[in-house]
């Protein structure tokens, strides 16, 4: 069986904002695109930035809505210190700190911030379970 990559697309109410958060604030390579859209590769995954309206209509569906969408993306990093020096730098690119890091229930070590379009990311260290590629 060939290997599936998964892309996650975010709607976002302003392309270039997004682009410049996810580009120069992390520090993700981006890859040539259309204007319309921009495409990260991940380690084993894409993300994609796509304007709300369009992505919506794509879908055939409506394009507002507010509160908490029942998703969270996660990134998993090697050390609890990445985890800090993670946060710190989506706060600093603009990303609205959400739950510091902190032990969590489960083992690890995590914390949560929101994008500029309120999506949440939880940088996490899972001692336990690594996701990530071996070196």
């Amino acid at each position: 069986m060939k290997p599936r990559i998964s892309m996650l697309t975010l709607g976002v109410r302003d392309l270039e904002r997004s682009i410049r958060f996810y580009e120069t604030g992390l520090g993700l390579p981006r890859r040539e695109s259309p204007p319309e859209v921009a495409f990260f590769p991940l380690n084993g995954s894409w993300l994609g930035l796509y304007g709300r309206e369009s992505l919506a209509d794509d879908a055939g569906v409506a394009p507002h809505g507010e509160g908490f969408a029942g998703i969270a993306i996660a990134h998993n990093v090697a050390s609890e210190a990445e985890v800090d020096e993670l946060l710190e730098q989506a706060i600093a690119a603009g990303a609205q700190l959400v739950k510091p890091a902190q032990k969590v229930f489960w083992g690890g070590y995590s914390g949560y911030f929101a994008d500029p379009d309120g999506y949440l990311w939880e940088i996490a260290h899972n001692p336990l379970f690594w996701v990530g590629p071996r070196d």
